[in-house]
């Protein structure tokens, strides 16, 4: 695994229970158009563990990526002031999956700095690395 420097650390326990409940949400993916099926989990400040997947639609447009729809069900379950400690994104497809600009701006909102963020590279490799790293030049209009 890949890690950026200076980030925050999860014990091993904590990375593959994130893992295993993406996995278990991108199971529940629905894509019948790309079949491409992803999964987030998300790690609570809390120590609550969320999870979402994707959910496409005939308009492309009006997609709902897995992230965002983890991020949607931990402010519904625990309100808006979740934080993230640590967000995983799976796929069954066995490509890469960083999360997409649209995702990391909400990441960003539910977050600090340190947020860690897991994700495969096309080569199977798991990088782990944070918030800030994917959105260097985050916008904000919340101080953190």
């Amino acid at each position: 695994m890949h890690s950026a420097p200076g980030a925050a650390t999860l014990t091993p326990d904590q990375i593959a229970a994130l893992h295993q409940r993406a996995s278990e949400a991108a199971r529940n993916s629905y894509s019948p158009y790309s079949h491409f099926r992803v999964g987030a989990a998300l790690l609570l400040e809390d120590g609550a563990i969320v999870a979402g997947t994707n959910v496409e639609n005939a308009s492309y447009r009006l997609t709902s990526c897995a992230e965002q729809a983890a991020i949607a069900a931990a402010v519904t379950l625990h309100g808006p002031t979740i934080r993230i400690r640590a967000i995983a994104v799976v796929n069954l497809n066995g490509a890469a999956c960083t999360p997409c600009g649209a995702c990391r701006q909400t990441i960003l909102e539910f977050s600090t700095p340190e947020t860690l963020i897991f994700y495969p590279t096309a080569t199977g490799e798991t990088v782990q690395t944070t918030i800030a790293a994917l959105l260097p030049a985050a916008f904000r209009l919340l101080p953190d």
